[in-house]
């Protein structure tokens, strides 16, 4: 969020206990109008309590909520711009899919003739223009999951809430549908929150992404800011796959780092104020694999234990004296698999650039997991 954007929703110190436990530790948050915001964290992380709070499902023990400047923590659900998509789409079986669409509008006495426009738009915006006199029942999973969403934006909502809409489709649908979510949000403008615990899912839809863990947000920013610059181990390893290595870090603002036995390996860590013990963090497509004979000076010498081919990449995992587990590399490309040796047992050496390697505070280490 710029400093610039307006705040859709603010949240100022919430916080959620139910009794003796604590479900959202009290915390501030910013989402900016428009935005596609994703939480995103493991089941019991406090992100489902988050989107309840916004849309006044539960209280907040502590705190207070706005939405676009106006307090709403104390306001029913229904009298707040939200609207919300659930992954039980809650259509109402014995109405059609215009009837379904239309009923927020009915509920509000919106005027037929107005109404009409408004559903019909909702529909096309959708893509099921023709499908209005169908029942639910005649849909597929994802056609049902677009009417929900329709019905949710019938009403111009300040904010869409998102509560894992996609969790019960198959794979590819819900890849396809990951794509239209997000042309609706580039559509509509409508601010969106969206919950889900899939880490692919969140960096493909979101224009910023907290992630959370025990009722706390532990990081936000975007999609690449998670990934390539995350602050803690946690989020490291929730957010893709990564190799780490304990290392001694008092000579990191030199570029340079040691592993247990003395080796020096690059880091570029300027202005590492994190102590001498740390954790570094590379990422498998930043790990290169080659011959000894021509790798370069800061490489380590190891064996392939294993390769893996997946189709648009191999996956090779390197056993080094140098450290406990072995280092996986993703090597991409056709060409690649096929005119290079990676079979197991080759003596190899792998290197990665410094710009590629991130040093994570040690006592982040098991926080979290």
């Amino acid at each position: 969020m710029t400093p610039d954007q307006p705040s859709a929703i603010t949240l100022r110190g919430v916080g959620k206990r139910y009794g003796s436990h604590t479900a959202l530790q009290a915390m501030d948050l910013e989402i900016g109008e428009g935005e596609f915001f994703c939480l995103l964290g493991p089941s019991g992380c406090g992100k489902t309590t988050t989107l309840n709070l916004i849309g006044g499902f539960v209280g907040p023990t502590t705190g207070e909520i706005y939405i676009r400047g106006q307090r709403v923590d104390r306001l029913p659900p229904h009298r707040r711009s939200v609207n919300t998509v659930f992954q039980s789409y809650a259509l109402f079986p014995h109405m059609t899919v215009r009837a379904n669409v239309g009923f927020g509008l009915k509920m509000a006495r919106v005027k037929a003739s107005e109404s009409e426009g408004r559903i019909a738009e909702a529909l096309a915006l959708v893509g099921l223009e023709t499908f209005g006199d169908r029942l639910p029942a005649q849909l597929s999973g994802g056609q049902q999951q677009r009417v929900a969403v329709a019905r949710a934006l019938v009403n111009r909502p300040a904010v869409l809430l998102l509560d894992e809409p996609l969790g019960a489709l198959d794979l590819k649908l819900r890849k396809r549908l990951q794509l239209e979510l997000s042309q609706i949000h580039r559509d509509v403008g409508t601010t969106f929150v969206y919950v889900t615990h899939d880490q692919e899912e969140a960096m493909s839809v979101s224009t910023r992404i907290a992630v959370m863990s025990e009722g706390r947000i532990r990081q936000i920013g975007t999609p690449s800011e998670i990934y390539f610059k995350p602050n803690s181990r946690f989020v490291a390893d929730f957010i893709g796959e990564s190799n780490f290595l304990d290392v001694d870090a008092r000579d990191a603002s030199r570029g340079t780092v040691f592993l247990p036995d003395g080796r020096a390996v690059p880091c570029v860590a300027n202005g590492w104020t994190g102590g001498n013990q740390a954790t570094l963090m590379v990422r498998p497509e930043s790990v290169h694999v080659g011959d000894p004979a021509n790798a370069p000076e800061a490489s380590l010498s190891g064996r392939i234990v294993q390769t893996s081919f997946l189709g648009s990449e191999t996956r090779v995992a390197v056993s080094c004296q140098a450290v406990d587990a072995p280092i996986t590399a993703a090597q991409f490309g056709r060409d690649r698999a096929i005119t290079r040796d990676l079979s197991p047992d080759r003596e190899v050496a792998i290197w990665w650039s410094g710009e590629d390697a991130v040093l994570l505070p040690e006592e982040s280490t098991e926080e979290g997991e």
